[in-house]
């Protein structure tokens, strides 16, 4: 046996040795092996049985009136047919309408509010305007503020694209009534008297026209 032989042989050995080595260490792999998995693949999966509402609740609206009442989803449906439309700036525009429709009222300044009534209430306003001047009434009346004022109710037709606010009012002021001899009647004007009403509002939504005109009033 040659010495190239010998050579060759010890060679092959310790290849022999190596290979039993290594798998001793890594263990057999066989074919193709799939890379390594994720952990996001191998953490247990959740199931969820809920939708996720985008958003959250509107704010302005649940502010006012109870999430998911007929208001509620009517004053939605309003925000949709003008997305410009809020409920807290309305409320605040009812505000002030029912200082200056009340006092016009009481004046008998009917012209002036014109523009805020439908035509019920501007014939029920004349008409008790009419019926004080016969028997020789006049007020005097002084607004004191609003204590209260609360969204009461909302409805919202979608064919005409009408919307509806009840707004209720509890307001201080004084107010005295006179005969056409200048005595009081009713009233005094020391005696500070509580009025509450429930005014509606109707508008159609998404008109040129931005005034809402009243069109019912109750207490």
């Amino acid at each position: 046996m040659n010495g190239s032989l010998i050579q060759l042989l010890v060679l092959a050995g310790i290849a022999i040795f190596l290979i039993l080595k290594l798998r001793s260490v890594l263990g057999t792999r066989d074919g193709f092996e799939k890379p390594p998995i994720p952990l996001d693949d191998v953490r247990p999966r959740v199931r969820r049985d809920f939708e996720v509402i985008e958003g959250g609740p509107d704010r302005d609206i649940i502010d006012h009136v109870a999430e998911g009442s007929d208001s509620a989803r009517a004053l939605a449906e309003m925000k949709k047919a003008e997305p410009a439309f809020a409920v807290g700036p309305f409320l605040e525009g009812a505000r002030g309408a029912y200082e200056m429709i009340l006092t016009a009222f009481e004046k008998g300044e009917l012209d002036r509010i014109r523009p805020f009534l439908s035509d019920d209430v501007e014939a029920s306003f004349a008409e008790a305007i009419a019926q004080r001047d016969r028997d020789g009434l006049t007020i005097e009346a002084s607004f004191l503020g609003i204590k209260e004022l609360v969204l009461h109710d909302a409805t919202f037709t979608p064919e005409s694209r009408f919307g509806e606010i009840a707004v209720r009012f509890v307001a201080d002021q004084t107010y005295v009534v006179r005969n056409k001899a200048g005595e009081i009647v009713e009233g005094s004007p020391r005696e500070v008297k509580k009025t509450r009403d429930i005014w509606t509002f109707a508008r159609q939504m998404g008109s040129d026209d931005p005034n809402w005109q009243l069109v019912a009033t109750g207490d």
